[in-house]
C-alpha cells in the first residue's frame, strides 16, 4: 500500500497485481514511472533534430503560394484529401490559408491526417509531425511555421498511405459482433484493460479494451458507455509490454496535444505490422472534376457547402435518393449518405499499403453503418457510386 501511495497512477496495477496474481512487476513499473519523462523527452528531442537537419538541408524552397478564398472548414477538408491523393500544390495552398485565418487548425489536421492516413507507411513521418505540435516556439527553432508545413506536407503527399488506425477506430466503436465485448469490458479495471491490450487477443479486441483504458471521458463515442480511464497509465503499460519506445512516446505526444484516439492504436499496428508482408497498391479513385474554385471531393458531410449538396441530391429524387428514402429515411439527416461517399470518395488514397491487418479492419470499417446490414451498405456504395455526376451537379448548384 505505501507502495501504491508513492505513485498514484500505478495504484490499481499494484493492487491488481497483487490481488489476481497477474505477472505484472512492481518495480520495473516504478523506474519506467521515472524515467518515463527522461527517455519521452529524449525520444521527442532527437526527432525535432533531425527534423531540424531535414529542413536546413533542403535545397529548393518552394514558393508560398497565395491564400484560397474559401472558408476554414473547406480548407481543412482540402488539406487533408489533397494529401491522401498526393496533390502537393492542392495541399500547400490549403496549408498557407490556414496559416493566414486558422493556424492552428493547421497543426491539429496535419496531427490527424498524419495518424490517420499514413501511420505504419512511414513512422518516422508520423514521428516529425507530432513532434512539430509542441508550439509556435519550436516550430520557430526548427525554421519557422512555413518552411516546417511545406516540408511536412510534401513528405506526406509522396508517402505510401495506410488508413489502419482510423478503420480499427471504427471497427472497435461500430461492428455489431462486438457489441458484447464493448459491454463487458465497460467496467473492468485498468490493469486488466491494458492485460488484454497488449495481450494475444484479435486487434479488434485491443483496440476496445485500450480506448476504454484510455477513457471514453477522454475520447467519446455515442457507440461506448462513458467511463474514466488513464492515458498515463494506458501509454507507460504499452512501453512495458515491449511496444516501441519511439512509436509510444510520439503517439503519447500526439495524444496529448489532439485528445484523438488515432494516435493510441498506432502502437497495436505496429507490432502487428513488423511481422506482416505488404505492397503498395493504388485505390481507383472516381473521376474528378473541378466545383468552383476546388476539386470536387473537397465536398464531404464536414464541409457545409458538402453537407448542402447531399441534401440537394435527396431532394432531387435520383436513384440513390429512392434507396435512401426505401432504407435510411429523411430523420438521419446526411450522415448515412456522407459515411457512405467517405468510403467510396472522401477517404480513398493514391498509394495504400496492402497488409493482411489493414486489409480485413478495411473489410469490416466498410460495412460499420448503424441501421444498415452489410448487403445495404454494399448496394449503397455500389448506387451513390453510379450518381456521383449527379452528386458534383448538385454540388455546383449549391456553391452559385
Amino acid at each position: 500500500m505505501a507502495l501504491s501511495r508513492a505513485f498514484p497512477i500505478y495504484k490499481e496495477v499494484i493492487s491488481f497485481t497483487l490481488n489476481s496474481g497477474i505477472a505484472v512487476s512492481v518495480l520495473p513499473l516504478i523506474k519506467l514511472k521515472e524515467e518515463k519523462d527522461m527517455n519521452g523527452s529524449c525520444i521527442l528531442n532527437d526527432f525535432r533534430f533531425k527534423l531540424a537537419q531535414a529542413i536546413a538541408l533542403e535545397n529548393a524552397k518552394n514558393k508560398m503560394p497565395e491564400p484560397l478564398a474559401i472558408s476554414p472548414w473547406m480548407a481543412m477538408s482540402l488539406l487533408q484529401k489533397a494529401i491522401r491523393r498526393g496533390h502537393i500544390q492542392w495541399a500547400l495552398a490549403a496549408a498557407v490559408t490556414l496559416l493566414d485565418v486558422s493556424p492552428d487548425r493547421l497543426w491539429r489536421r496535419l496531427c490527424v491526417t498524419a495518424y490517420e492516413d499514413i501511420g505504419i507507411a512511414d513512422l518516422d513521418l508520423v514521428a516529425y509531425v507530432s513532434v512539430s505540435l509542441k508550439g509556435k516556439t519550436v516550430r520557430k527553432e526548427l525554421g519557422g511555421e512555413w518552411s516546417v508545413a511545406n516540408h511536412l506536407i510534401q513528405r506526406m503527399c509522396a508517402a505510401p498511405k495506410c488508413r489502419a488506425a482510423d478503420d480499427l477506430m471504427i471497427v472497435a466503436e461500430r461492428a455489431s459482433q462486438l457489441d458484447q465485448q464493448r459491454f463487458d469490458m465497460t467496467f473492468m479495471p485498468i490493469a486488466e484493460l491494458m492485460k488484454i491490450a497488449a495481450g494475444a487477443e484479435t486487434i479488434e479486441s485491443r483496440a476496445i479494451a485500450l480506448w476504454y483504458a484510455i477513457g471514453t471521458d477522454r475520447c467519446p463515442s455515442d457507440r461506448m458507455r462513458l467511463r474514466k480511464g488513464d492515458p498515463a497509465t494506458a501509454f507507460d503499460m504499452l512501453a512495458y509490454k515491449g511496444y516501441p519506445d519511439t512509436v509510444v512516446e510520439t503517439a503519447r505526444e500526439a495524444f496529448r496535444k489532439s485528445n484523438e484516439m488515432m494516435p493510441v492504436l498506432l502502437p497495436l499496428l505496429v507490432r502487428e505490422w513488423q511481422s506482416s508482408e505488404c505492397k503498395i497498391i493504388p485505390d481507383e479513385l472516381p473521376q474528378e472534376t473541378m466545383i468552383g474554385r476546388v476539386p470536387c471531393w473537397v465536398f464531404d458531410m464536414h464541409v457545409r457547402e458538402g453537407n448542402r449538396a447531399m441534401t440537394l441530391l435527396l431532394k432531387r429524387g435520383g436513384r440513390f435518393a429512392k434507396w435512401h428514402d426505401k432504407h435510411v429515411g429523411s430523420s438521419r439527416g446526411v450522415r448515412v449518405i456522407g459515411s457512405l461517399l467517405f468510403r467510396i470518395e472522401s477517404g480513398l488514397v493514391d498509394r495504400r499499403i496492402n497488409w493482411e491487418i489493414g486489409n480485413r479492419v478495411r473489410a469490416q470499417a466498410d460495412y460499420c453503418f448503424p441501421g444498415l446490414n452489410p448487403d445495404l451498405a454494399a448496394e449503397g456504395r455500389t448506387i451513390l457510386l453510379e450518381d456521383l455526376p449527379q452528386l458534383n451537379e448538385a454540388r455546383a448548384d449549391v456553391i452559385l
